[in-house]
């Protein structure tokens, strides 16, 4: 569920850099729903840094990091110790074998369509267990985080070899329905030439989503509007939800 651009080997080993356990406010939040739980998916894992911390902290269960970007699990396995698997919810068949999923990075706003959300979610239904747990979380749509993606926000790190690169953002305009589409550039002084890649994100409300959980037989359990797990509002930055089975199902 990470973005096509983290394929590439140079721009997969900068995420983290970019995104830092200490600047995260979703990794510190799941990360005792990991502890707690025997056996966990990782949707979307990225460079696995949850699933380290996740084993580095105690947990002696089983963890599995599912992710389609190749230059991203090459950083995942250098830990040994957790399961990684090349690919997405379409080529992953686990059926019963966990007690929480989880995707986190807003990766399921990467789910633009109809279609891509409900054969996802459908999947994840069938990947936990009679009481599993499915977490991840979307932005609420109200607060517009998108009006904060412009080139006047761009961050700069450092890469493993000292040079400054910048990643910048610019959102198409007008924004109209419920996605947006951006693009994010990378530059550095040390490349021959920037990188950048388009990307689209759907922002669903509260009620849209829950009435797609549904119909996958999912029912909401938790719900909380920002990191520090507060309730949902109108006001909130996140929707944070935690779904299971439907007692129906």
């Amino acid at each position: 569920m990470v973005d096509h651009q983290f394929a590439d080997a140079r721009l997969a080993a900068l995420y983290d850099r970019f995104h830092p356990w200490e600047s995260r406010g979703d990794f510190p939040f799941y990360l005792p729903r990991l502890l707690a739980a025997r056996s966990v998916l990782d949707i979307g894992c990225g460079t696995g840094l949850l699933l380290h911390r996740a084993r580095a902290a105690g947990h002696t269960g089983r963890l599995c990091g599912l992710d389609p970007a190749v230059g991203m699990l090459e950083l995942a396995r250098r830990r040994g110790d957790v399961e990684w698997v090349a690919g997405d919810l379409e080529s992953f068949d686990r059926p019963g074998e966990f007690d929480l999923a989880v995707m986190t990075g807003h990766a399921f706003q990467a789910l633009v369509t109809d279609e891509e959300i409900r054969g996802a979610l459908a999947a994840v239904g069938e990947l936990l267990t009679a009481d599993g747990l499915f977490a991840f979380e979307t932005r609420e749509p109200a607060a517009r985080a998108w009006a904060g993606w412009t080139p006047e926000h761009a961050v700069t790190v450092r890469d493993e070899h000292g040079a400054e690169v910048t990643m910048s953002h610019r959102v198409h305009t007008p924004v109209e329905g419920d996605t947006v589409t951006f693009d994010t550039t990378y530059t550095s002084p040390d490349w021959p030439r920037p990188e950048t890649s388009r990307s689209t994100l759907r922002f669903l409300t509260a009620p849209a989503l829950d009435a797609r959980l549904a119909e996958a037989g999912l029912a909401v359990v938790e719900r909380y509007g920002d990191w520090s797990g507060g309730p949902h509002t109108a006001g909130s930055p996140e929707i944070i939800t935690f779904a299971r089975r439907a007692a129906t199902r």
